[in-house]
């Protein structure tokens, strides 16, 4: 099992190193050239700036049983089909269960916004430390079920 990290502005990059040192677990960061990053414990690797070039870097390398970090629905459904597990940087697990129902608010959410000729956002909250700690221990809960999981096949 390893942990792709689509990295490119993931404020949680710090936590999933700690954990997966914790349980010696492989990390790999994935960026393009407007993100560079460096790390002690993970591999990065980089990408052009393509806008989707991280995306599917990640997705044709991850495998099943790895697990896949990412704010991105369309990434986290990619991650599903190949049997991989996929967390969103709030804790929230994908799951073939709501991925659908995800990708369609996001669909409907899109179109709303182009009829309405509103392109912007007012922006994310900005993070807590509650929302660290939720993310950690969903993080944490995810590799312990895959691991087990990975074990009993």
């Amino acid at each position: 099992m390893q942990i792709f990290v689509d990295a490119d502005a993931c404020p949680v990059v710090d936590i999933i190193e700690k954990i997966s040192k914790k349980h010696h677990i492989s990390v790999t960061l994935l960026c393009d050239t407007n993100h560079v990053l460096h790390s002690d414990y993970s591999e990065v690797i980089v990408v052009g700036a393509g806008a989707d070039a991280v995306d599917y870097k990640l997705i044709s390398i991850c495998h099943k049983g790895d697990v896949v970090v990412s704010q991105d629905y369309g990434v986290a459904a990619m991650a599903l089909g190949k049997g991989a597990y996929a967390i969103h940087q709030s804790g929230k697990w994908y799951t073939d269960d709501n991925i659908d129902q995800m990708l369609m608010e996001r669909h409907l959410n899109k179109k709303a916004r182009r009829s309405s000729n509103k392109n912007h956002f007012k922006g994310t909250k900005k993070r807590t430390e509650e929302d660290d700690v939720r993310f950690a221990q969903s993080f944490e809960k995810l590799l312990l079920m895959a691991q087990e999981r990975r074990e009993s096949e």
